[in-house]
């Protein structure tokens, strides 16, 4: 078909066409034309004996509705019976049908792709989805439902139109993000998931760690390890006293130490030493609101060892 039609074009159409034939008013030209094009479609992997068993088992079908009675005359019957075959006719071919056209216009997500530049969607609600090259947004034909899911693969800014009723959720590649209604980014690159957030409040779930709520300004990473999360500014955060550190939170849930103290060193600009045979043991902790020596301090407790600190690096030793 050349253009896609709407479930209601679809629904005044079938309803038009089957009185049509059981009254014989004339078909127009478009309609038959649009008819033959679906029957082509339906009859394509059908052979004419499998056509004419489909007709005769529907048509049984709709003779218990239509009983008659010694006074048809045979001419009517047969009129009448001509009448049943082409209802049949029309609900083979909707049957046939069924699959393709149901499933395409009812069913299947509309997908969008980013593909080599940006593309901006708009989406039913009001939303406005940004894609980035390479990205692709999914999105259920019931969409806008009670709660509206989308689901994303690679980077897009999301523009939400605010309900207070009816949450907005962007599942993406590992993790969630839920909103009411606000702006902000999802980056995904390999095993590093990052929300930016511009404006409003959003909520960011992953598996293995706690909900994490953003304000305004600030992101939230997973530093592309898994049960890792933290909230940091996108903005400095002056404190009476100089600026505080661009952390605002971070948790590890079973991570390895060696991966801990990756993430400390490449955020707090140190270095972290700590025994060899220890580089795998896992880690639980939650490092909210603490400095660096803070943190480290906590990190070398849980390991049952000591902290010394020369110039820039802190190095654990039993």
């Amino acid at each position: 078909m050349k253009k896609r039609l709407t479930y209601k074009n679809i629904e005044a159409f079938v309803f038009r066409l089957w009185e049509r034939e059981v009254t014989e008013d004339s078909i127009s030209e478009k309609e038959n034309e649009l008819l033959k094009q679906w029957k082509n479609l339906a009859e394509k992997d059908l052979d004419i004996a499998h056509l004419k068993e489909s007709k005769e088992r529907v048509l049984s079908g709709l003779e218990y509705y239509f009983p008659q009675t010694d006074i048809i005359s045979i001419r009517s019957a047969k009129s009448f019976t001509t009448h049943l075959y082409k209802i049949a006719a029309v609900i083979i071919l909707l049957l046939s049908l069924g699959g393709v056209f149901t499933y395409t216009i009812f069913i299947k997500p509309d997908v969008y792709l980013g593909e080599s530049g940006s593309r901006i969607v708009h989406l039913e609600d009001g939303s406005v989805v940004t894609l980035l090259p390479g990205a692709e947004l999914t999105v259920e034909k019931s969409f806008p439902a009670s709660t509206r899911v989308v689901e994303l693969k690679g980077d897009a800014i999301f523009s939400v139109a605010k309900s207070k009723t009816h949450p907005f959720i962007v599942r993406a590649d590992g993790f969630s993000t839920k909103v009411l209604g606000t702006v902000f980014k999802i980056s995904q690159s390999g095993k590093k998931k990052e929300v930016d957030l511009y404006e409003g409040k959003v909520a960011v779930s992953s598996p293995g760690v706690p909900v994490s709520f953003l304000k305004p300004n600030q992101k939230w990473t997973n530093f592309g390890i898994a049960h890792t999360t933290a909230i940091i500014s996108l903005k400095p955060v002056k404190s009476p006293v100089n600026k505080a550190p661009a952390i605002l939170s971070l948790s590890f849930n079973d991570v390895p130490l060696k991966e801990v103290a990756a993430v400390l060193e490449s955020n707090y600009d140190t270095k972290v030493q700590y025994p060899k045979e220890a580089e795998d043991k896992k880690i639980t902790a939650d490092f909210t609101g603490g400095t660096v020596g803070e943190n480290i301090e906590s990190l070398a407790f849980i390991l049952g060892l000591e902290v010394h600190k020369k110039e820039n690096t802190y190095i654990l030793k039993k």
